[in-house]
């Protein structure tokens, strides 16, 4: 392991700088809001900011702040945050992120979690960047590949006989897989979402609200699901165009951001402006938008020939938090899922809990790991 410090030449800042003032703006039609896509009128305020108010050295000052380090793990090199808790019991926890996210989702939680509670309990974080994304290698691997990389990463090199993993998203689907793979070294999870149906299920076997939760998803990928077909299936077409054009690159991110979010009226109410272009930043200054995008297709043909791990029920005790912006899943069918120890369905939150709501999120674990 070596320690790694982020250092962004200057020459990048500086294209990136060209690109954004000559960006080609396309016709608005009706100025629909974000109906269509990504508001017009946020994304011009979001690119005047970038360009007039965003200080990339001062965010990137801010990150160097925390414990970086590399290391090479099957001929696979791996970023990483580790940061030690400071409590009286430190137990570690391996925090995973997701897509269009970065080991940013978690910078928020950093200090409540290694910030002992009244028992003097505290955490250990572990902080990867997911291969392909960020400045992990640029390779994208599926969930079960991932996991086990992971696992050599708490127990070869860290030397962690036993620890907990957390995530949403693609974190929720590598902790699932790190729990089925591991069940003897992973002591338990916590995930804000469980996975979704996706049409192999026995409809005659699931429940009431299972069902309806199977036509909410379905509708869902209706309307919404277009960017998981793309990315699943023509990944490349897309990171030509993601790769080169940063107001490209944040429309396409943003947007999830506000449609994960409960689509709020002002995006702003959830995230900064300076921490939604951080994450985008870290994507453009490593140029791993196309390696995260084809991790869909990595899971994609996983599934196809032969499954997944990550698609299995995991006996390893597992906590729940249901956000309230998150996609409505039953208890049912988390019991389905998971052997579910705790259920909590929140108030407030989003899809990206750890950035939005971080108390809260901090909160969840707390509770159910201690």
């Amino acid at each position: 392991m070596k320690s790694f410090k982020i250092e962004v030449p200057q020459e990048t800042l500086d294209d990136l700088n060209v690109r954004l003032r000559n960006t080609r703006w396309t016709d608005e039609g009706d100025d629909s809001g974000w109906g269509l896509g990504t508001s017009a009128s946020y994304l011009k305020e979001f690119r005047h900011h970038w360009l007039n108010h965003y200080d990339w050295r001062k965010e990137e000052n801010k990150l160097n702040q925390f414990p970086h380090f590399k290391t090479m793990i099957d001929e696979t090199t791996l970023h990483f945050l580790h940061i030690k808790g400071n409590g009286a019991v430190n137990k570690p926890l391996l925090l995973v992120h997701g897509w269009p996210d970065s080991f940013t989702r978690f910078l928020k939680v950093i200090p409540i979690l290694t910030t002992p509670d009244e028992n003097g309990f505290a955490f250990d974080l572990i902080i990867p960047s997911i291969p392909g994304f960020g400045f992990s290698e640029q390779k994208p691997m599926n969930s079960d590949q991932t996991a086990i990389l992971f696992n050599k990463l708490m127990t070869e090199k860290l030397g962690y006989q036993q620890y907990f993993a957390a995530g949403g998203d693609m974190g929720s689907t590598i902790s699932k897989s790190l729990a089925i793979q591991f069940p003897d070294i992973i002591s338990a999870i916590h995930l804000t979402d469980v996975g979704y149906p996706n049409g192999s299920e026995n409809w005659a076997e699931m429940s009431q609200p299972e069902q309806e939760f199977g036509q909410y998803i379905q509708q869902w990928f209706i309307k919404e699901g277009a960017f998981n077909m793309l990315q699943s299936t023509k990944p490349q077409a897309l990171g030509y165009a993601l790769n080169d054009s940063p107001i490209g690159l944040a429309s396409w991110v943003v947007e999830k951001f506000h449609a994960w979010s409960g689509s709020p009226e002002n995006l702003d109410s959830f995230f900064s402006k300076d921490e939604l272009i951080t994450n985008i930043m870290i994507y453009w200054v490593t140029q791993t938008i196309n390696s995260s995008i084809r991790i869909y297709a990595e899971q994609t043909k996983a599934t196809w020939q032969g499954g997944l791990k990550s698609d299995q029920r995991v006996e390893v005790p597992t906590g729940v938090s249901l956000f309230a912006s998150e996609a409505p899943f039953p208890k049912e069918w988390v019991n389905r899922k998971v052997n579910a120890k705790s259920f909590n369905v929140l108030d407030s939150g989003s899809h990206f809990a750890a950035m939005s709501s971080p108390e809260l999120f901090s909160k969840e674990l707390f509770d159910f790991f201690s």
